[in-house]
């Protein structure tokens, strides 16, 4: 047989190799037969001699099932198994695992949602598509060193994404290692945000304390200049800087309540109070400001005590707040209701309900969502004439959140708004 024939039976396939096998055999047992009837040969030697060309028919047959099954081997990857993809899928964050040509082997669920494109044995390149993704992996095939990378993701919000590959060794099936990358992506959209509000209260905090602070010097400096002898001006601009110095003392005392609230927000208060007398103290104390105002306050509260888990001094701060601005933005309606209400939560749970109502110009339904945000105001000129500071209403939902309860906001323009701050209803204390 010639060495081109030999090569294309050695790699034929499986059922040419069979026929061409069965064919060989076949001639050599009737030419030894023939041989063997005419005496030219004895039968045991014909026999020994049919058993050589019947093993040099198999041999290439045997050996090239042995090449194809080391070829299948070689070619199988050495990570493609059952305890490496449940590691893979196992993973919390989106997880990739690639070969070293960027190909992918294993991923997991939150892989999948996040890159749709995606596919197994697919080079993940042509998923990705950001440009920072495209380099890092590049740069870690090419090193074998780990990269991180910081993207945009747009799809299907804005998010801040960070990827991280790491070469991570697998042993081979023939000795020896090779390195895979492992690719995972982690969420900084959260960590993105507060760093922004972060900034953002700074921001504010600063420009709230630099504005009375700028009316302080100025009017110190024309105290000790120009008006130094003029009497008229020297007790109106007392006046003036008394104002400014009592909205930067409120301001910082805002400041420190809502840190305080904001660091205890985890720890519910367990003391058990009932807010009846505290809404009466509240109501009472701000009396002068509606006689001011020329508002008349109506309260609505039961007889008998109303028990809550909580923090007397807190409770306070939100029923103040609560009933001063509504004397302060809704007094052209004349009349502000303060009421207390047994009621059952969505949850099904028994709660109290504390309602401030007034009858002013209401407020517009887009500045609802962001009435509790810090800083945030309706009118800045007048929450600054009232002498707001812009964090009242972010420390009522506090201090109602560090109590396990809910602020409610209801407004209709020119029709009032209605703040009722709810709290689970606890059980009597028992009696000593």
């Amino acid at each position: 047989m010639a060495m081109d024939d030999t090569r294309s039976f050695f790699y034929s396939s499986w059922s040419d190799r069979l026929r061409h096998s069965a064919i060989i055999l076949l001639a050599a047992a009737l030419s030894l037969s023939v041989v063997v009837v005419l005496g030219e040969l004895a039968a045991a030697r014909a026999a020994a001699i049919f058993a050589c060309i019947a093993a040099a028919a198999l041999v290439p047959w045997r050996l090239h099932n042995t090449a194809a099954s080391r070829e299948e081997a070689r070619g199988a990857n050495p990570v493609e198994s059952a305890a490496v993809a449940a590691v893979v899928a196992g993973m919390p964050d989106p997880a990739v695992l690639l070969d070293r040509a960027g190909r992918v082997i294993h991923l997991n669920a939150a892989a999948a949602q996040l890159a749709p494109a995606l596919r197994k044995n697919e080079l993940a390149q042509f998923a990705l598509r950001s440009p920072e993704i495209i380099t890092a992996l590049r740069e870690a095939i090419a090193t074998t060193e780990p990269r991180r990378a910081t993207y945009l993701d747009h799809v299907p919000v804005d998010r801040w994404m960070e990827l991280e590959i790491i070469p991570v060794p697998v042993p081979t099936a023939f000795g020896g290692t090779d390195k895979c990358m492992l690719m995972t992506f982690h969420d900084q959209t959260p960590m993105r945000r507060v760093e922004e509000m972060r900034a953002d209260f700074v921001a504010n905090a600063s420009h709230e304390l630099r504005t009375p602070l700028a009316a302080l010097s100025g009017f110190i400096d024309t105290l000790q200049g120009p008006a130094r002898d003029d009497a008229r001006a020297r007790e109106r601009f007392l006046g003036i800087m008394h104002a400014q110095a009592t909205r930067m003392a409120r301001l910082i005392d805002d400041l420190l309540s809502l840190s305080r609230v904001e660091l205890s927000a985890h720890v519910r208060p367990d003391t058990l109070v009932d807010i009846v007398p505290i809404v009466r103290q509240v109501v009472d104390g701000l009396e002068p400001l509606a006689r001011e105002r020329q508002v008349e306050v109506e309260v609505d509260l039961p007889e008998t005590p109303a028990w809550i888990a909580g923090d007397r001094e807190e409770l306070l701060r939100v029923f103040e707040n609560l009933v001063e601005n509504a004397l302060k933005y809704g007094a052209s309606g004349g009349k502000v209701i303060v009421s207390l209400a047994a009621a059952t939560s969505g949850e099904g749970q028994p709660e109290l309900r504390v309602q401030v109502r007034d009858f002013g110009p209401g407020i517009a339904p887009e500045h609802l969502p962001r009435l509790t945000e810090r800083f945030y105001r309706v009118d800045v000129g007048d929450s600054r004439a009232q002498g707001g500071t812009g964090l009242g209403l972010s420390l009522v939902k506090h201090i109602v959140n560090r109590h396990r309860g809910r602020l409610l906001i209801e407004s209709v323009p020119r029709n009032g708004a209605a703040f009722t701050a709810c709290f689970p209803q606890a059980k009597p204390p028992a009696a000593s």
